[in-house]
């Protein structure tokens, strides 16, 4: 059915599920009890069907990183945590930069915003049009309960741009006590991070705090980041209220791309060959890029009301607002311009959920939006032509856009036998833009003057506007699931399901002079999976297979260029394994295989259909050792695989992987107090944090060499 597969046993550990009810007030994800017959720990979860499920009853993959990970991590850069999971690599640029991917390539430019969805206690952290490359950098993984990953399309519940993939950060519920924890790290780099909080019969609140300030690894690339998190929980009968508030600044100095074309200035080294420019410390130390910065700041509020109705129904009612603001210099084009860009919304999840009888249980639900978003892009430097481009000093757009979205949704779970499961779910959603230009339209300069070329006669600028317009889409998302319990312990399951991607805001109104206007489509994404789960008191496994296929691909070529229609293929392989060898041993293994393929020609593009995507390894691991000798001290050692890929369409250049070792240790002194320390990049190796290949040349951020962090938790 999915021909091509290697003969590689695969799998992933699935311990709870993401769903959009964790907007709603309890805390109802990953509850076990035990099954005293056959002392097997069962553990319940929160599925896409928005009511509490065995984990062996789901009907897809899911991946959980624990509070107890997320403690002995510490995490500053979404990396550092997430790249425990299966199948998932987030690349670290530079500062709080970063690309992301889920059973994926590593997917950058225009077309990368919008392929992923993050969400905090199920609201996106970001509105559905206004997608941007570093949109995990706000959420507060380091103090997070748990973080719960969807690999591939979930749109049939989520809408739109959970198309690769799903990451929700869930916040913790609030108790009496606190913690603070204070770690020191090179490059001036510190970390402070707390929470408290107080509880009564029927409150909870907490306050929660991240403060980091990092001189950096390359010169002139500190930055301060702050991120603060409320939280209020009420019970009042039947009602169930929780409120979060959650704030995100970053204040960045941002070291850009070490290019091999860099020849004669400071940033290039003639030690090495071009494609192996990373290894020179000393070079990707520098910052070529010394004018670039980025600054940002976003707020989100988000209320949940939750009433059960009755034994068999409950309902859960979500209106949210979010603020965003970012300015930052476009280090990594030519024309290094200046970005600013910001959107409010407000909007409301609704749900309701009725258990009709012991086989069949019904989730429907309706999710509403409107956000008002603007965007200005303005080059400094002079103006310039080459490689047949034209891009003007001063505005090149400056517009506005009203967006709104309405979203019904339908989910059924029918429990056919006392083995069978079945699960089927469908969403549309509307989604319309009411754009407004406010400068000249067309390929001109802002004025409505032309661009020259190098013999100073008129050309078109680069850079094209489309006259002021509404534009709607319409996308219907459907998933079929089914699961099969072999017996308590094992349970085979397979779904069916489809992503969208509506055309982000600045995929449709920041074009280039080669494009149509109104010709963008939204992406669609098809999906099958198969996998085999299994769950005991000393293993947890999940085994997975999956097949996809990607229509109108939108992504910027080696040269630039913007292509709005095309195809990708993706196949692959999961492991994910949890294996207790005895009290104080354990291991972790999670492994992917993936080929990701053009599937269609564009010579101009450099693509051939048959090429792999760039920036797309086959094959990434992580596989974690630990070491626990007494219940007050633990020891693990991490491995992480990076995989050959290529850095272009056309296949001609590659970057060669790496493999890193990370040790960390931890000591509790007493009930109260913990020291700890890691030591990132053990053997010092020589690597590339992002290798690209692009207007001709190499370009890498270097990574980090061996660094030892420290630091020590005070509870009360």
């Amino acid at each position: 059915m999915l021909p091509g597969f290697p003969r590689t046993v695969v799998s992933t550990v699935c311990l709870s599920m993401v769903s959009c009810s964790a907007l709603a007030a309890t805390d109802k994800t990953a509850l076990s009890t035990t099954n005293d017959s056959n002392n097997i720990a069962e553990v319940i979860v929160v599925t896409g069907t928005l009511h509490q499920s065995e984990l062996l009853s789901l009907t897809g993959n899911i991946d959980r990183i624990s509070s107890d990970d997320i403690a002995s991590v510490n995490a500053v850069h979404p990396s550092d945590i997430l790249n425990r999971a299966t199948g998932v690599h987030i690349q670290t640029n530079n500062g709080m930069e970063t690309l992301p991917s889920l059973r994926s390539p590593v997917l950058s430019g225009p077309g990368a915003a919008g392929a992923f969805l993050f969400l905090e206690d199920g609201v996106a952290t970001r509105a559905a049009g206004f997608a941007n490359n570093n949109a995990l950098s706000e959420l507060n993984l380091a103090q997070a309960r748990e973080i719960e990953i969807i690999r591939g399309p979930a749109s049939a519940i989520y809408g739109s741009n959970a198309v690769h993939g799903v990451v929700n950060a869930l916040t913790k519920a609030p108790k009496n006590g606190g913690d603070v924890t204070l770690i020191a790290g090179p490059n001036d780099r510190y970390q402070l991070q707390g929470t408290i909080g107080s509880e009564s019969d029927n409150h909870g609140v907490s306050a929660s705090i991240q403060a980091v300030d990092d001189g950096g690894y390359r010169d002139n690339s500190d930055f301060r980041s702050l991120k603060l998190g409320l939280r209020h929980d009420y019970v009042n009968g039947d009602d169930h209220f929780k409120t979060v508030i959650a704030g995100f600044v970053l204040d960045q100095d941002t070291a850009g791309f070490v290019s091999s074309g860099d020849n004669g200035n400071e940033c290039y080294s003639s030690i090495y060959s071009d494609e192996t420019l990373y290894k020179d410390t000393n070079t990707m130390q520098k910052n070529c890029d010394s004018d670039a910065y980025r600054e940002w700041s976003s707020i989100r509020v988000a209320t949940s009301w939750q009433r059960e109705l009755s034994a068999d129904s409950s309902f859960t009612i979500t209106p949210y607002f979010r603020l965003n603001q970012m300015e930052f210099s476009q280090h990594y084009l030519p024309s290094k311009a200046i970005e600013e860009n910001s959107h409010y919304s407000v909007g409301m999840i609704n749900n309701y959920h009725w258990q009709i009888g012991h086989d069949l249980a019904v989730v429907m639900g309706i999710d509403l939006e409107w956000t008002e978003g603007e965007l200005t892009q303005t080059q400094q430097q002079p103006d310039s032509y080459s490689f047949g481009k034209a891009r003007q000093q001063g505005l090149h757009y400056d517009y506005n856009v009203d967006a709104s979205i309405i979203a019904p949704y339908i989910q059924t779970d029918w429990q056919l036998t006392e083995q069978l499961q079945l699960t089927g779910s469908v969403r549309f959603d509307a989604t319309q833009y009411r754009y407004n230009n406010l400068i000249a339209d067309g390929t001109t300069k802002a004025d409505g003057s032309s661009c020259v070329n190098s013999n100073n006669e008129p050309i078109d600028c680069l850079f094209k506007r489309p006259s002021d317009n509404n534009d709607s889409f319409n996308n219907t998302s459907t998933k079929l699931g089914f699961n099969y319990r072999l017996n308590n312990k094992i349970a085979f399951f397979g779904s069916w399901s489809q992503g969208f991607r509506a055309p982000q805001t600045t995929d449709m109104y920041r074009l280039q002079n080669q494009q149509l206007v109104g010709e963008i489509e939204a992406e669609q994404l098809d999906s099958l999976e198969l996998g085999l789960r299994g769950i005991s008191n000393s293993l947890t496994y999940e085994l997975v297979m999956y097949g996809m296929n990607k229509d109108n691909f939108f992504f910027r070529d080696d040269d630039g260029l913007n292509v709005t229609d095309g195809e990708t293929s993706h196949k692959g392989l999961e492991l994910s394994l949890n294996y207790d060898l005895t009290e104080q041993f354990s291991v972790a293994v999670n492994y992917s295989y993936g080929q990701h393929e053009y599937e269609f020609d564009r010579a101009s593009s450099g693509v051939i259909k048959g090429n792999k995507v760039d920036t797309a390894p086959e094959q990434m691991a992580n596989v974690r050792f630990a070491w626990q000798p007494t219940d007050s001290s633990k020891l693990e050692l991490e491995w992480l695989h990076m995989g050959e890929y290529y850095l272009d369409p056309a296949n001609e250049h590659d970057y060669a992987g790496h493999d890193l070792l990370q040790l960390r240790g931890s000591l509790a002194l007493n009930h109260n107090t913990r020291i700890f320390a890691r030591i990132e990049n053990l053997t010092d190796e020589k690597y590339a944090s992002r290798a690209d290949f692009a207007f001709g040349t190499y370009r890498f951020f270097g990574g980090q060499t061996r660094t030892l962090h420290l630091g020590a938790s005070i509870s009360f």
